[in-house]
């Protein structure tokens, strides 16, 4: 189960405000809650319209979180269990925090907390990034299809974003490649170099600063949240799409042609392909195929 925002939790007040339940929200309700047609008119992406209940009436109760409806929901005291994407459902930890809201009496608060990105950090290359400043875009973007209970069922192409060792995982194929953003998959999905570019449901897509991070973060060797560089996985396979460019170039990272390459339906330059290799101890990427994809 997803315990990305305990640590979070555990550091509230005794009485939580919503600004302190509204992280969760977004990260595991407003993707179905939300505006223009929300299921049975309940949006979750203000106080006021979580207040405002849905077509059936409110969903909390101030001060009775053992009637509330969203206690119920969230509980599975009340069928279907939200959220709808669960498994995973929220941790009894989450599950604890809104009760303790409601209980309080439903307090608005009055700072929005932090979505997680440090903009220092992007924007600064050399600044340490680890794992603990990326996974909380991974679980607000990406999670809720690359999960193994996701929108789509099972995660598309079998990649779990549910946790570093899964993210890094290359059983299948590198998607990260630790010191090279230019050449892990996830990059050029979120850069709208390969297509169809992610997430899934953007626009909008993650912003500048998200994007940033995320290749800081790799272009510094994948460290895990103790700041711990990822082993490189040398051997491992790759798949990669994009522009093919000239002497041999996707986009501008430099490909390992060789005779034994196999040119398929003769790509030219210009091309969007799919090129398959592997990844060389020294970093580079020998070539196995290059094909045109439309």
């Amino acid at each position: 189960m997803l315990l990305v925002l305990l640590p979070a939790i555990q550091a509230y007040a005794e009485e939580p405000t919503f600004q302190d339940i509204k992280p969760i929200l977004q990260a595991r309700c407003v993707l179905c809650h939300r505006a223009p047609e929300p299921p049975l008119g309940l949006s979750l992406d203000s106080l006021e319209d979580l207040l405002k209940g849905s077509q059936n009436g409110p969903i909390v109760s101030s001060g009775a979180p053992s009637s509330s409806k969203l206690i119920k929901r969230l509980k599975g005291l009340s069928q279907p269990r939200m959220p709808m994407t669960g498994p995973p459902f929220l941790s009894k930890e989450e599950i604890a925090l809104f009760e303790r809201w409601i209980a309080g009496g439903l307090k608005p608060g009055t700072t929005e907390h932090s979505t997680g990105i440090d903009n220092t950090l992007s924007i600064n290359p050399t600044a340490a990034v680890n794992y603990g400043h990326v996974e909380k875009i991974l679980v607000r973007r990406c999670v809720k299809c690359h999960s193994p209970a996701g929108l789509m069922g099972g995660p598309p192409e079998s990649y779990l974003l549910t946790s570093y060792t899964a993210t890094l995982s290359h059983e299948d194929r590198a998607r990260v490649v630790p010191g090279s953003a230019d050449s892990s998959e996830l990059v050029r999905r979120i850069r709208g170099q390969a297509i169809p570019r992610m997430p899934y449901d953007g626009p909008p897509f993650l912003d500048e600063a998200e994007i940033t991070l995320i290749i800081n973060w790799i272009n510094q060797g994948a460290r895990d949240a103790r700041g711990k560089p990822a082993k490189f996985p040398a051997g491992a396979k790759v798949r990669l799409h994009g522009r093919l460019g000239s002497n041999w170039q996707l986009d501008s990272l430099p490909l390992k042609v060789n005779a034994a390459t196999r040119l398929e339906h003769s790509p030219r330059t210009g091309d969007y392909v799919q090129v398959r290799g592997r990844l060389m101890s020294d970093g580079a990427l020998t070539i196995e195929r290059i094909r045109p994809r439309e």
